[in-house]
C-alpha cells in the first residue's frame, strides 16, 4: 500500500468580521452565569481571545481593539470602569511583542509562555480589586490556569475555522 500523506491545509485571509464576531462571542461567553467555585475557575475567554489574535495576527488586532473590548467587558460585568480595558491592554500588548517567540513553539511549549501572559493579567485585576475593596481575592487567579489550559483547544478551533482543504482531484 502506498504512503497516504494528509491533504494540505491551507488558511484563508481572516475578515476583520471574522475577528470581531470571536470577540463577541468570548465576551458572551464572559456574560454565561457562573455560580461558587465555577466563579473561581471561570476562564476569561475575551482575554483568550484577544491573545490569539495578538499572537497570529498582531498587525490587525491591537492594543485599540483589545482596550475597546475591555471597555465592553467592563459595562457588561458592571465591574470597575477601565479595569479589563487596562488588563485586556497588557495582556494584548504582550501578545504583540512576543508573537514572533510564541510561534516557534508548538502548541503545548506556547502553553507556558501563554500562562505568564495570563498571570500578568490576572495581576492587574487583583491589584485594581484591591486598590477598590481593600483585599485581594487569591482564589480568583484559578481562572488564570483554566485560561491557560484552554489555549490549545481554542487555538486548535479558531485555526480549523480558517483552513480551507485542498481537493487534489481538480487541476
Amino acid at each position: 500500500m502506498p504512503y497516504q500523506y494528509s491533504k494540505p491545509e491551507i488558511q484563508r485571509p481572516v475578515s476583520n468580521t471574522f475577528i470581531i464576531l470571536s470577540a463577541l462571542a468570548a465576551l458572551f461567553l464572559n456574560g454565561l452565569p457562573w455560580e461558587g467555585i465555577g466563579l473561581m475557575l471561570r476562564p476569561d475567554f475575551v482575554a483568550l481571545v484577544i491573545l490569539y489574535w495578538c499572537t497570529h495576527k498582531p498587525l490587525r488586532v491591537g492594543i485599540g481593539l483589545s482596550w475597546a473590548v475591555g471597555i465592553l467587558a467592563d459595562v457588561a460585568d458592571a465591574s470597575l470602569f477601565g479595569q479589563h480595558a487596562l488588563a485586556y491592554t497588557l495582556l494584548a500588548f504582550g501578545g504583540v511583542v512576543l508573537h514572533r517567540r510564541l510561534q516557534m513553539f508548538d502548541l503545548r511549549q506556547q502553553t507556558i509562555q501563554v500562562f505568564w501572559i495570563f498571570a500578568l493579567t490576572y495581576a492587574v485585576y487583583a491589584l485594581v480589586n484591591w486598590q477598590a475593596n481593600g483585599y485581594v481575592v487569591w482564589l480568583y487567579f484559578l481562572g488564570c490556569i483554566t485560561s491557560t489550559l484552554l489555549w490549545i483547544p481554542l487555538s486548535i478551533m479558531l485555526q480549523a475555522m480558517q483552513q480551507k482543504r485542498v481537493d487534489n482531484n481538480h487541476p
